[in-house]
């Protein structure tokens, strides 16, 4: 979006028609409200930007089927373009630009009057409400006509009191076209010159006659002229001027010129090279150089000049500036109360007070050793909010423009400073950028528009008759994707994803993992699917086959290990009651948890889970369950089952929190999966590799013969505890054929190797460091822990991470989380894979 500069933001407010409560729709729902219709197609009106139109940037629904819209905003309007000096064929001229870029994208105004042409401070047109018509559906949603009696087109009241809602009419009226504005740009072209308003002093009803009657007139600007008393103004028009005129205000619309045939016109000869072409900026993710018109000042200084005047915030886009006045406390309907209107431009006048922040906040220096967080007057403020919950640095007005700014700069510089957007991300995602943000983690690159359409979204398929059942169940709280708008756009992402994956298929749940993608990028789908793409392959693979059983069985699997890993007690006691994760937990992961929690928890979760690598969701698995463990512990199967069926409240922030933890604590191979995402060709683009924060796959790492044996997986379930890999173990051990170094280095958790073999076995050769606690001495046949020094050595180690060796491992691995001992795991191949590699060690002999 364009900066703010010196618009105000400015808002007005209408009511869409109420539906009667007792009909439903053909598919037995309630039939969807018009404000949620309305909500729907206002988005598209945020993408549309050029310097003739005023921004659109928010709508909210209130009580009684209210809606008010947020807009840039001027106070000047036309009325007031004789103090700016400005010609008329200027004002036409620029007003013809807009409704041209209007049309080009299917858009007529419809609404055109002299209060919504209105004027910057250098005399500029900007078409404002251009976006009612479309909004509203043509006027079908609303209960009051689009239009202003004096400057409707004589085919729209020719074609019954211009209101497709009046149940007077068997048909509603067809949409107007481009042609529609023109007649309107004519009647306020005429005004300007002739120094007055259009039948003023006439009622509605004899105004639309009049209007109409002009069709016998053979020169209309002449008769008009006459009936309000300034022919001889009129007539001393410039020639041009004069012909324009006449060319807006032809009677039949087959004989006027569109928007687009008019600034082509002669007439315009003389000041249209006074104006180049609008070019619309390069987006993120194109084919475009996005920084090829990039203009710097000769002195960069300049950008940051240190003056107390400068107003640094006017230089923000607009939804951001608004952003900020929410966050600051604004409230929409608090301003329209406050100034006793409820019409139709009320300025916001309340922006953030934000004074306090430094020029240098919104020109933060990109490099890899400078703070995440410019210095500032209350720097200090700044770094201590870092430090609070997630829900207050999100409400928190300077800390959010700090971050959002940050964000903004790192982004336009993607994929170059890849590394710094994952750093950034690990403090926290601002709300206002996170469907970029989320794209540039999941690495999105390229010209995705042109992939996206040349995808066929048309054709019918045998999966569109379940698609349309899931879409109207999907997340359908809220107002964005409940729309008919967010219907169809939902039916053509899921469509485009299953043309262009014809080796997998669509199994409900597909539609709740679209919902997070197509909520932060409703106006751009081609960025939804390419995110959505990105994300089912990391996460998911081959979730999706026609077969999946066993794909998502060897996740359950390894997710019932790492229960057991990491909550012995809580695994016993759900593996006694029989309440396994098939029961609970298929949801869970084939949706990444969207068909659990609402959105705004999701966006939370996933800003995290983005950073991890595939194995992170089992992390949230557990700490989900660790919330409930005292609820769980006390209940039995069945009250296990109604708990899960309304899953209670979980803290997604302490969730995510734990998640973290419980993952630091897992080494990378104990959730290997046979079935997990092949490993990725490393490339190095240029631009760095992707940080390891938690995103890298065990299975990118090279196979080596100390890597895990793939299992079958029969075997597996006969597995309490995790294997881990001997590369892993010689990494987290930190061994060397030096001996074990120190095993406290910071971000490795605390293991030691436990070798059970008999103490002959263990004193031929073992790993240096390990404990040795034979089978037989530490567990009675029953698989009770024996009172004995030996076991004291285990309680010793309990709550590091053990890693038993032998060749009955399995056994002892059972045994210890039988007895609620947490972090236990099995060597991949005991002892022998050790062997080849001169990491033993043999006791000096005692003389």
């Amino acid at each position: 979006m364009s900066p703010l500069r010196d618009a105000q933001l400015g808002a007005f407010t209408f009511f869409a028609s109420a539906l009667p409560h007792d009909v439903c729709g053909s598919n037995g729902l309630p039939l969807t409200p018009n404000s949620i219709k309305i909500l729907g197609r206002f988005q598209i009106l945020k993408t549309m930007s050029h310097p003739r139109l005023c921004q659109y940037v928010d709508i909210s629904r209130g009580k009684h089927e209210r809606l008010i819209v947020v807009a840039e905003h001027y106070e000047s309007n036309l009325s007031d373009f004789q103090k700016q000096g400005k010609a008329v064929l200027q004002v036409a001229y620029e007003v013809l630009e807009g409704l041209e870029f209007m049309n080009k994208h299917g858009l007529v105004h419809r609404a055109l009057g002299a209060h919504n042409v209105l004027m910057d401070c250098k005399g500029n047109v900007k078409l404002a409400k251009f976006g009612l018509y479309h909004m509203t559906d043509h006027g079908a949603d609303v209960d009051f006509p689009i239009g202003y009696p004096a400057y409707l087109a004589p085919e729209v009241i020719a074609q019954g009191c211009f209101h497709p809602s009046d149940s007077s009419h068997d048909e509603a009226p067809l949409p107007s076209g481009p042609k529609t504005d023109v007649w309107s740009l004519g009647v306020l072209l005429f005004e300007l010159c002739a120094g007055r308003r259009l039948l003023q002093n006439i009622d509605i009803s004899d105004r639309l006659k009049f209007i109409l009657n002009l069709g016998c007139m053979d020169d209309i600007v002449t008769v008009l002229a006459e009936e309000h008393g300034c022919l001889d103004t009129i007539k001393d028009l410039p020639p041009n001027v004069l012909g324009l005129l006449r060319k807006c205000l032809l009677f039949l619309p087959s004989k006027r010129l569109t928007p687009a045939e008019l600034l082509r016109d002669p007439i315009f000869s003389g000041i249209s090279c006074l104006y180049t072409s609008f070019l619309k900026p390069v987006s993120l993710f194109s084919s475009s150089l996005r920084c090829a018109h990039l203009e710097l000042p000769e002195d960069i200084s300049d950008l940051c000049k240190d003056d107390d005047e400068e107003d640094y915030l006017s230089e923000r886009a607009i939804d951001e500036v608004y952003h900020l006045w929410c966050l600051a406390g604004g409230d929409l309907e608090k301003e329209l109360i406050n100034k006793g209107i409820i019409q139709s431009k009320p300025p916001i006048c309340t922006l953030p007070k934000l004074k306090d922040v430094a020029g240098e906040a919104y020109y933060p220096l990109l490099e890899d050793e400078q703070s995440s967080l410019p210095q500032s007057n209350s720097s200090n403020e700044l770094s201590a909010t870092v430090t609070l919950p997630l829900i207050i640095r999100e409400r928190d007005t300077e800390y959010q423009l700090n971050r959002i700014v940050l964000f903004d700069r790192l982004l336009k510089a993607y994929p170059y400073k890849k590394n710094l957007v994952w750093k950034e991300a690990r403090v926290d995602i601002p709300p206002l950028v996170r469907g970029l943000a989320w794209a540039a983690l999941l690495g999105i690159e390229g010209d995705i528009q042109s992939r996206y359409e040349s995808i066929d979204k048309d054709t019918p398929i045998p999966t569109d008759r379940q698609i349309e059942v899931d879409i109207p169940r999907c997340h359908q709280y809220d107002e964005l994707l409940s729309s008919p708008q967010g219907h169809i756009k939902f039916r053509r992402v899921l469509k485009a994803w299953v043309v262009s994956h014809p080796d997998l298929v669509y199994w409900q749940g597909l539609d709740s993992l679209c919902a997070p993608f197509l909520y932060l990028n409703f106006n751009n789908e081609a960025l939804a699917y390419a995110c959505m793409s990105a994300f089912i392959p990391k996460y998911l693979y081959n979730f999706f086959l026609k077969d999946n059983s066993h794909v998502i069985q060897e996740y359950l699997t390894v997710f019932s290990q790492m229960i057991a890993f990491h909550d012995p007690e809580l695994s016993n006691h759900l593996n006694e009651i029989g309440f396994i994760p098939d029961l609970y937990a298929i949801p869970w992961f084939l949706t990444m948890f969207t068909h659990v929690f609402p959105l705004h928890k999701i966006f939370h979760l996933w800003d995290t889970l983005l950073l991890g690598n595939s194995s992170f969701p089992f992390c949230i698995g557990v700490a989900i369950l660790q919330q409930l463990r005292d609820r769980l512990l006390a209940n039995g199967f069945n009250e296990c089952i109604l708990l899960f069926s309304d899953l209670p409240e979980i803290d997604i922030e302490r969730c995510v929190r734990e998640s973290i933890s419980l993952f630091c604590w897992s080494p990378k191979s104990a959730t290997y999966r046979q079935h997990a995402q092949p490993p990725k060709a490393t490339t190095d683009n240029g631009f760095g590799k992707t940080p390891t924060y938690y995103s890298s796959e065990y299975q990118d790492m090279p196979k080596t013969d100390l890597s895990r044996e793939p299992l079958a997986l029969s075997d597996l379930k006969t597995e309490v505890s995790p294997r881990i890999s001997a590369e892993d173990l010689i990494d987290l051990c930190e061994l060397s054929s030096a001996g074990p170094a120190k095993r406290t280095r910071a971000g490795k958790p605390k293991i030691i190797a436990v070798d059970i073999r008999p103490v002959d076995d263990f004193s031929r050769g073992h790993i240096s460091g390990s404990v040795n606690v034979p089978f037989s001495s530490a567990f009675s046949p029953d698989g009770e822990l024996l009172q004995c020094p030996t076991s004291g050595i285990l309680h010793n180690y309990k709550g590091c991470v053990i890693v038993v060796i032998s060749h009955a491992m399995k056994t002892f691995a059972a045994h210890l989380v039988k007895v609620a001992f947490p972090r236990v795991c099995i060597l991949d191949g005991g002892i022998n894979k050790l062997k080849p590699t001169g990491l033993l060690t043999v006791p000096s002999p005692q003389i």
